[in-house]
């Protein structure tokens, strides 16, 4: 009996030693990348790491071709005064100094900030708001459709049609006249600001709808425990929208207030197709009085000079923006 016992004996210790070669082979096999199917060898690493600037350059070459040389061009040319023949001319700050001298330009101003502050509020607001009305009702897809359709359509496209509807003799004072109401003799495109304004209520009949969705999504991605506790301890209604609900969506209300802040400083299509930013001028943006200094008066640096300081002020705007709101959350 005891020589069977010292044979078994003999036998795991056996298998314990192949085991263990097995096992340091194993990993030594790992290690290096071998047939195994382990971890790339260390040189494999390196040699990725050497060379990754190689996968990225053509993305980076891509970017400074369409955005950082032309950028780097029109701020040469903000310097310089250039009528698109011959040579720049150097003329150092004169061009920006003229942007505080030019009362067009302080009416653009104003009409922007004006676009900054509607543009904003009215369809991030009504987005808001659909988007609560229609969540988690029956229908509730069909209920907001109409609202997704105007934002299928280009800018220039809804400022062609509105711009006839908007006319003295167009369909919004031929209704109004029908019906007997006041104002059947409006010009809402012929009188600063009132222009500026009807084009608000434009801009937002249209960007309604993005904001509408995003915001959608962001109830969709709210988890229900929350919710069902506060409508156990008896919150509904505006109350569980304020308590709950609302800090839920403060991260994506910062980003929608974000893209319709920038959008809004940028704004063209629609009040170049609706007005062109009269009468006399008084419906320009930045953006407009930009492209008209550039291509309808060949102005090309003091065009270049308002094309810097409109890249300016939204980049400045989105950081201060950006960095207030992480730093409300932060607190």
């Amino acid at each position: 009996m005891s020589e069977q016992t010292t044979a078994v004996r003999a036998k795991a210790s056996a298998g314990r030693a192949r085991g263990g070669k097995a096992g340091r082979g194993g990993k030594g096999r790992a290690k290096h990348g071998g047939a195994g199917g382990g971890l790339p060898a260390r040189g494999g690493f390196a040699m990725y790491g050497r060379f990754r600037q190689i996968y990225v350059t053509p993305a980076v070459l891509f970017v400074a071709v369409l955005i950082y040389l032309p950028f780097l061009w029109t701020a040469y040319l903000s310097f310089t005064s250039y009528d698109g023949l011959g040579s720049p001319k150097f003329t150092g700050l004169d061009n920006y100094r003229r942007l505080f001298h030019d009362e067009a330009l302080l009416t653009s101003v104003r009409n922007t900030l004006i676009w900054v502050v509607g543009t904003t509020i009215l369809p991030v607001g009504l987005g808001l708001l659909v988007a609560v009305l229609s969540y988690n009702i029956k229908g509730g897809a069909w209920f907001r459709l109409p609202f997704l359709i105007p934002y299928a359509m280009s800018g220039a496209g809804l400022g062609l049609i509105w711009g006839f509807i908007l006319q003295p003799d167009g369909m919004a004072n031929q209704v109004l006249t029908f019906l007997g109401m006041p104002g059947g003799n409006t010009e809402f495109l012929q009188d600063g600001p009132r222009n500026t304004f009807a084009m608000i209520v434009v801009w937002a009949w249209q960007q309604l709808g993005v904001n509408m969705l995003l915001f959608v999504v962001g109830l969709q991605s709210i988890p229900r425990q929350p919710i069902e506790a506060a409508r156990i301890d008896g919150a509904s209604g505006w109350q569980l929208f304020r308590h709950i609900i609302w800090p839920l969506m403060r991260p994506l209300t910062t980003v929608v207030f974000g893209l319709a802040l920038v959008a809004s400083l940028k704004t063209f299509d629609i009040v170049w197709v609706m007005t062109q930013g009269g009468p006399g001028r008084s419906s320009e943006t930045l953006a407009v009085t930009m492209y008209r200094q550039v291509f309808v008066a060949d102005e090309y640096g003091y065009g270049s000079a308002i094309a810097v300081a409109l890249t300016t002020v939204t980049g400045l705007a989105s950081y201060l923006y950006l960095r207030h709101q992480i730093g409300k959350e932060d607190r």
